[in-house]
């Protein structure tokens, strides 16, 4: 007697109420997925993003500002820096590489970020089409920003003041393509690139258009007898005892701010690890409520089925045939709930990034399992088994000729 094919009979004849089950288990295990999902991407994305970099200097403000702002691009800055403070700390001894960034202006909402080669090389950037800026308003792009604005090297566009929102257009100084870099799976997929010059050129009121034909800086700060200023640096230690000495150096010494990667964004999972955790927690008390609904299920179901299950005895089937046929019933339950709870999870992280073309959560994938879904469906069998095993008991314990006599 197949034992998987008749409790699944007895499932679909009940079809509204094997229905609910699953949904309601599926609903918690959704959430589970979900937070899943995010979590081990957005950390792997941000650790990916912050390789590399051992300090951002900037305006005093918020740490964690100046690093969403200047590392992941998803905030706004705390505000610019004089460059000769600049150029006074790329000297100090304890600083083996520093990068300049140059933030404020926009293109259809993706960031346009002057800085310098060393920008590219830090995240190793390699080129689909076209090759690096070499003059002023020259621009590389993102794949993803190329993809979803249509623009190839050698075209035109012209960017517009500030960050997310513009204000007005800089006509006055239109970019040009020179490249497109192939998919990097960071944050260079998001941003247009260019040279501190044209972040400036871009701002002045009066163009010198000679000036603006010369080359650029391709490492280290731009060579100019104006008084300019950056947003932030991006430092690189020259030895481990930078790390003690540097930031308290900057943060005490100097008008600028120091903050470190690594530091910030461990706060940041600590600060929001309270809300997954009420999360989570919503999510357990979800599927424990589904267990219980499974398990009331099958002892209401049992008891409109005790003569039915006097004749499975008669015909031949054992008191532990009845346990297992019980058992696989809730276990069928659990298993088809894990799954249809995995796919909406899956199928919401989809709406989810969808709704978000330009934020954090645009660089996260619903197309990525983890093997902690895994995990998912065994726990969804560990809550049939458990849901199942007093009804199934009192099947074992089923008295073929006091149920055949009551009929």
């Amino acid at each position: 007697m197949n034992m998987i094919k008749l409790s699944w009979k007895y499932l679909i004849a009940k079809p509204l109420s094997t229905g609910l089950n699953i949904l309601l288990l599926a609903l918690g295990l959704a959430i589970i997925t979900v937070l899943i999902l995010i979590q081990d991407q957005f950390e792997n994305k941000m650790t990916k993003d912050a390789e590399g970099i051992d300090l951002v200097v900037g305006a005093k403000g918020s740490p964690l500002q100046l690093i969403l702002s200047s590392v992941y691009h998803i905030d706004f800055p705390t505000g610019n820096i004089d460059l000769k403070d600049a150029m006074a700390l790329s000297k100090n001894r304890l600083v083996k590489n520093i990068i300049p960034l140059g933030l404020g202006d926009n293109y259809q909402g993706y960031r346009i970020v002057g800085t310098n080669h060393d920008y590219l090389d830090l995240y190793s950037a390699k080129f689909s089409q076209g090759k690096a800026w070499e003059k002023p308003f020259e621009v590389v792009l993102g794949n993803e920003v190329a993809e979803k604005i249509g623009l190839k090297t050698g075209d035109t566009f012209i960017g517009s003041h500030g960050i997310g929102s513009s204000s007005h257009e800089h006509d006055a100084h239109p970019y040009m393509i020179t490249g497109v870099l192939a998919p990097m799976g960071n944050v260079l997929d998001k941003l247009i690139l260019t040279s501190i010059e044209s972040v400036w050129y871009t701002h002045d009121e009066e163009h010198d258009h000679a000036t603006h034909e010369a080359p650029v800086a391709k490492k280290g700060f731009p060579p100019t007898d104006q008084d300019r200023e950056v947003t932030s640096l991006l430092i690189q230690y020259r030895n481990p005892i930078a790390a003690v000495q540097l930031p308290r150096f900057i943060n005490s010494k100097s008008a600028l701010q120091a903050a470190s990667p690594s530091f910030e964004i461990s706060r940041l999972f600590e600060l929001l690890g309270i809300g997954v955790k009420l999360i989570q927690g919503l999510a357990i008390v979800i599927i424990v409520i589904a267990g219980l609904g499974i398990f009331i299920a099958l002892f209401n179901s049992l008891k409109e089925r005790k003569y039915d299950l006097a004749v499975m005895r008669t015909l031949g089937a054992s008191s532990w045939q009845l346990f297992l046929h019980i058992v696989l019933e809730g276990v069928i339950l659990t298993i088809l709930g894990a799954v249809v709870g995995i796919a909406i999870g899956h199928l919401f992280l989809v709406i989810l990034v969808m709704q978000n073309d330009q934020g954090a959560i645009s660089t996260l994938s619903a197309a990525v399992f983890l093997k902690e879904e895994l995990w998912i469906l065994g726990y969804a069998v560990i809550v049939g088994i458990l849901a199942s095993l007093i009804p199934a008991w009192n099947a074992y314990q089923t008295d073929i000729a006091k149920q055949l006599t009551k009929s």
